[in-house]
């Protein structure tokens, strides 16, 4: 399975540019792991100071990758996109069509519940950039349409939902605030048995 702490170049919709040289490579991988764990802490209202702090780098490489503190929202949530879009294709290759259900899902709600803290900012990048919010909705809908086909071409969940009508289900009590994890986890818990194919 993929770790969380891994960090993927720019996929999503990302403007093509020339390749990074391998370290400049390796500090803007450190400075969006560094981010994410960042927002976690503090929200996306972190000091661009403190991420930089984070990442072990100066600030004058944070500014060099990510001019403004939009970027580094945008920059965060294209890997995001792009680990959980591998973790579909790890969960096809690795497990059983009922498990790798529940195991995305889960993944899903972990990757939900981690924008929490700074949905604020990334409503920002998506008014700016409408077309990266689109992009990774179809991508993430379609990594649960795999998942989704072949479990039920197995025989494993109701045949009457598509991967996008599932997200749709799914994503609103993954990012509600008023919902603790716990409150997520039991909700996600009934949608998964409200899915199982009943014999």
């Amino acid at each position: 399975m993929a770790s969380k702490t891994r960090v993927a170049s720019k996929t999503v919709d990302a403007p093509a540019a020339r390749p990074l040289r391998a370290d400049a490579q390796r500090n803007y991988d450190r400075l969006v792991a560094a981010a994410r764990d960042v927002f976690a802490k503090e929200g996306g209202g972190a000091s661009m100071e403190a991420i930089a702090r984070e990442a072990g780098v100066g600030v004058g490489t944070l500014y060099r990758h990510f001019p403004q503190r939009i970027d580094v929202v945008e920059a965060v949530y294209r890997d995001d996109v792009d680990q959980l879009v591998a973790t579909a294709d790890e969960v096809i290759a690795e497990l059983e069509p009922w498990p790798a259900v529940v195991s995305f899902l889960e993944a899903f709600l972990r990757y939900a519940q981690g924008k929490r803290t700074f949905l604020n900012e990334l409503h920002e990048a998506f008014d700016k950039h409408p077309d990266l919010k689109l992009r990774s909705k179809e991508r993430i809908d379609d990594a649960m349409d795999r998942i989704v086909r072949r479990a039920q071409d197995a025989g494993a969940i109701r045949t009457d939902v598509n991967g996008a009508e599932l997200m749709q289900l799914v994503s609103p009590m993954c990012i509600n605030a008023a919902l603790s994890k716990e409150q997520s986890s039991r909700l996600l818990t009934m949608i998964l048995d409200g899915l199982r194919h009943q014999s």
